[in-house]
């Protein structure tokens, strides 16, 4: 049997007499995703009253279709603290002699810790210094890495050369020992030996440096310059941190990270040697954590609303700032999670950090919204009738059937949609 332009086939308005037995959806919808498990009772839909059926009664009334906003969601165990750690390990021969206590926030310009006594800044960046910065026109991504964090420490860098410029390195001059002069017998004019002008003055003589590079090479987008603004900005930026005033940075000199951070742990201690594993460190900014099935990611996007629920039962909202693209296999170990199936993390960052003061890690429950539907036609669940020859219907009170489709289903009531159904209309529905 089909159904007809009316809404239900003639065939279907024929069996309209009390005899007839139709299918009635029961109350079913899960906050969750409901896959359309719905439970069957019967009625007759001769009027509203109750009717008794293989000894059970049906009760049934009316209910209003209205227009209103539906969503699914799901509740998901996260933890609150500082979010992902990382190590720092240094790349500079000494001992360590000061490190920073767990829980101290180091941001650009401030020594994270102390080699030979003397200080290792922390600079900002994308390149850490990975070669000794000295050869003037020397050009590149840790150059430009040294170049924007004195500028934003108030150094006056001078003029950078801009993308696209040709530069040609200076090889670096090293000195030449001093040849000593030593006395020799005169001869029979009685005149010393003639000394190489090196050896005669005395004064040591530059020399290129055999590994220096004099190629020219063009300033490329997120290069910098070492130009000589930029290594007298480096000598007075040196002489006011406490270091050597040489004018060249070298690996480990300084410690590159992406902002400023908390120092989470302390691994080294003073006397250790400083080219190992020294620290950890996370982000200055609570957020929280929530491992997460990767089948329940794809209803979630970055910038989604979420609400965090606290140990002390309050809430807080929550954005979606990052989902990990990492699938990782949980450990039950570890504490996060039990079951050892693969996980994706995903971030979420707190619109009101004052609601999470005084607590530096505690176990959070987080409530995604997957999916929602704005401004639907809704009724009911038990309004809803399964037509034998398939699909649903809804019946108004004067009996008659109208076919509707359905869409989402959250918590006991469905998205429809159907000609002649629209916010106000009646519907018959279980009572």
């Amino acid at each position: 049997m089909g159904i007809s332009d009316a809404g239900i086939s003639d065939d279907t308005a024929a069996a309209h007499p009390a005899g007839r037995r139709r299918v009635v959806i029961g109350a079913v919808a899960l906050a969750v995703v409901v896959a359309g498990a719905l439970t069957a009772a019967a009625w007759q839909n001769r009027d509203a009253k109750p009717h008794t059926a293989g000894g059970g009664a049906v009760r049934v009334a009316t209910a209003v279709v209205t227009r209103s906003d539906l969503s699914n969601t799901q509740t998901l165990d996260g933890t609150l603290g500082y979010g992902r750690t990382t190590t720092v390990k240094g790349s500079k021969a000494g001992l360590i002699t000061w490190l920073p206590a767990a829980g101290t926030t180091m941001r650009r310009g401030e020594p994270l810790y102390r080699v030979d006594n003397v200080p290792v800044p922390v600079f900002y960046g994308g390149t850490p210094l990975y070669r000794t910065l000295e050869a003037r026109d020397t050009t590149g991504p840790d150059v430009r890495t040294v170049a924007d964090n004195l500028k934003a420490l108030g150094y006056d860098i001078g003029v950078q050369p801009p993308v696209g410029t040709w530069i040609t390195p200076q090889p670096v001059t090293q000195l030449t020992p001093t040849t000593p002069v030593t006395p020799t017998t005169p001869d029979t004019t009685g005149s010393l030996p003639s000394a190489s002008p090196s050896s005669s003055s005395g004064t040591p003589s530059p020399a290129p440096s055999a590994s220096a590079s004099t190629a020219p090479v063009q300033v490329k987008r997120g290069d910098g310059v070492l130009t000589a603004g930029l290594v007298a900005a480096v000598e007075r930026w040196q002489t006011a941190v406490g270091m050597p005033a040489t004018g060249v940075l070298g690996v480990g000199d300084v410690t590159v990270l992406s902002g400023a951070v908390r120092v989470d742990g302390v691994q080294a201690q003073l006397a250790d040697a400083a080219d190992g594993t020294l620290m950890t460190v996370t982000s200055t900014v609570k957020s929280v954590t929530v491992s997460v099935d990767p089948s329940e990611v794809g209803s979630m996007r970055r910038g989604d609303t979420v609400t965090v629920s606290l140990p002390d039962a309050s809430t807080t909202r929550g954005t979606i700032a990052s989902i990990g693209a990492t699938v990782r296999t949980s450990d039950a170990s570890s504490g996060d999670d039990a079951s050892g199936q693969p996980r994706l993390t995903v971030g979420i960052t707190l619109r009101d950090t004052a609601a999470v003061r005084g607590l530096t890690s505690a176990p959070v429950q987080v409530k995604f919204a997957s999916e929602t539907r704005k401004g639907v036609l809704t009724v009911p669940v038990g309004a809803l009738l399964a037509l034998r020859e398939g699909g649903y219907a809804v019946q108004l009170p004067g009996g008659r059937l109208v076919a509707v489709k359905t869409g989402m289903f959250s918590k006991g009531v469905v998205e429809i949609s159907g000609t002649g159904i629209g916010a106000g209309t009646k519907v018959v529905t279980t009572s």
